[in-house]
């Protein structure tokens, strides 16, 4: 079975997608644990930003290495390749992650990942005016309801009385969310021309090494490595690795529709995972409605009746 087949099979991507959006879910206690055992204080930006860059220049390298050791050509690039992937570095991986790593600072793991399934939402209004046969339709109309006011009620207080928002916590977070968005689909174009895994590689080596200069540039020097911290950072540049990677080609093989359904598992797990490793909340009925909410909004988007069902409601409706 050769790469399109293997990356379109429906049992393929099922399983690689949905292993995608659990990694990308471990992020957000990760990113968390990783500020407590490195000592990044909230208030501490430059700092944030360093151990973001770490992490991704890790992650680039790792994806450069398999590519390198599977026989890629890594250095076969066109002045064109070149800037098309520094720009996708830059909005992929360093405008991203400087609002995520910020974003996460200042909320906790159970809200960043709900507030992140907004990316689906944002892809979907992207895809109609890019792709012609992935117009906004009815149901993705009630599904982009659905996830924005799952987003709206994550960010009221029990009673339903105060709303809490913050634009450098909650507001970052959906800033971060939309910057996936739109590089996802710049980067499903640069695919087309160039092999996935070596565009992952060289997009997370510089968006990594910018978030690196501009944690230097502001003294953000990381500090108390430790093996249990420099684990959780190489864990952190695995995941990324491994999930950029398969995201990549899932993409340059599928439409994006139909992928980003599986992003209702990123805020599922991530919400799980911040509970289980932060000991925060997502019994709270407030987050509890809001996860349902925009894993059905999610679902609502992207969802297409299979052939079976296509054919039977048309018979009904010629019977009719």
């Amino acid at each position: 079975m050769d790469s399109e087949k293997f990356f379109t099979n429906k049992k393929a991507v099922i399983l690689l997608a949905s292993f995608c959006c659990i990694l990308w879910g471990s992020a957000y206690p990760g990113v968390k644990i990783g500020y407590a055992l490195f000592e990044i204080s909230t208030n501490n930006v430059f700092s944030e930003l360093s151990f973001a860059g770490y992490r991704f220049i890790i992650a680039g390298l790792m994806v450069l290495v398999v590519a390198l050791c599977t026989s890629k050509h890594l250095f076969t690039l066109t002045w064109k390749n070149i800037m098309s992937l520094v720009l996708l570095g830059l909005t992929q991986t360093t405008l991203q992650y400087v609002f995520f790593y910020i974003g996460l600072a200042h909320t906790t793991g159970v809200k960043a990942s709900i507030m992140n399934g907004t990316s689906a939402f944002f892809s979907v209004i992207f895809a109609h005016f890019i792709y012609k046969d992935d117009r906004i339709n009815f149901k993705k109309t009630v599904g982009c309801i659905l996830g924005f006011v799952g987003v709206l009620l994550v960010n009221f207080s029990s009673d339903l009385l105060n709303f809490n928002f913050k634009i450098i916590g909650e507001g970052f977070v959906t800033v971060a969310a939309l910057a996936f968005s739109v590089s996802a689909i710049y980067g499903k174009k640069i695919c087309q021309e160039m092999d996935s895994v070596i565009v992952t590689g060289y997009q997370l080596l510089i968006g990594g090494i910018v978030l690196l200069l501009m944690g230097f540039s502001g003294k953000g020097y990381m500090t108390h490595f430790t093996v249990v911290s420099t684990l959780v950072l190489l864990y952190l540049g695995l995941l990324s690795a491994v999930a950029f990677s398969i995201w990549t080609i899932l993409l340059k093989y599928n439409k994006v529709g139909p992928i980003a359904i599986y992003n209702f598992l990123i805020p599922v797990s991530g919400a799980i995972l911040s509970a289980i490793f932060l000991g925060e909340n997502i019994f709270e009925w407030k987050n509890a409605v809001a996860l349902i909410l925009v894993c059905t909004g999610i679902y609502a988007v992207n969802y297409q009746p299979n052939k079976r069902s296509k054919r039977a409601l048309k018979k009904r409706s010629d019977f009719v």
